[in-house]
């Protein structure tokens, strides 16, 4: 049997599906599946940064893959299309050569808004909360113009600028303070505060706490504590870029 190429064809769909921001237990239950649908009996480790998959062969010898997993967000397209075939490939337990092609390609001709969408949904969240916390019409506008300037910077500058995410976050966060001040100042916004907070929110790591909470519940501590650490600087992160705004600002 094919030890190694099965071996890396599961630490590839674990890597993927920790890539499009799957669950910890989906990663691991995901992977001891599919090698265990071809007669092995794996063991399977992870952590948001790191998957190591391990395998006895016949003879006694151990084999094991680990890989990094780098920055990410969350890709529910991608998610789908490593759930679906890991069914699929359970359900039908196809040749190994086959199976480690289609599991190659998971990330081929996937969809990707382009950066004009992701520009806009910026832009209605934006507007969308600021209404939420009782923004008038022109404060909604106003947001949407805060939302345009911090999806800008967290799409396309900070990325060419080589900045991390926690100083990204916080650069992202007074960008949006500070123009919101601005266009309430000049007579664009009515209340800064549903204009600030408003374009916040495109900011609050609400996902990576939500989950953080569900794998803690599932008895995935070190994850569980791995995401609460992350949202929580990017918290602080926001609330220093909107501190130092506001001093600047005022």
């Amino acid at each position: 049997m094919e030890y190694d190429d099965l071996l890396n064809m599961g630490t590839e769909l674990g890597y993927q599906l920790m890539f499009s921001g799957a669950e910890i237990y989906r990663v691991e239950e995901s992977v001891y599946r599919l090698l265990t649908a071809y007669g092995l009996q794996p063991q399977v480790f992870a952590i948001p940064n790191c998957l190591i998959v391990s395998l006895n062969t016949p003879q006694g010898h151990p084999i094991t893959r680990m890989r990094r997993i780098p920055s990410h967000g969350t890709d529910i397209e991608l998610l789908e299309r490593c759930n679906d075939l890991c069914r699929r490939l359970c359900r039908e337990v196809p040749p190994v050569k086959q199976a480690k092609e289609l599991v190659d390609g998971l990330s081929q001709n996937k969809r990707q808004y382009s950066i004009r969408v992701l520009l806009l949904g910026y832009v209605v969240a934006a507007g969308f909360f600021a209404a939420f916390f009782s923004g008038g019409l022109l404060d909604v506008i106003s947001a949407g113009i805060c939302g345009f300037g911090v999806g800008f910077w967290m799409l396309y500058l900070g990325g060419k600028m080589g900045f991390n995410g926690f100083f990204q976050t916080l650069i992202g966060a007074a960008i949006a303070s500070l123009l919101a001040l601005l266009l309430t100042r000049v007579g664009v916004g009515e209340n800064v505060d549903a204009i600030t907070i408003g374009t916040l929110m495109v900011l609050v790591p609400g996902m990576a706490l939500t989950n953080a909470m569900r794998e803690i519940m599932a008895g995935d501590i070190i994850s569980g504590v791995n995401r609460t650490a992350e949202a929580i600087l990017t918290a602080t992160a926001i609330s220093l870029g909107v501190v130092i705004s506001l001093a600047i600002g005022m």
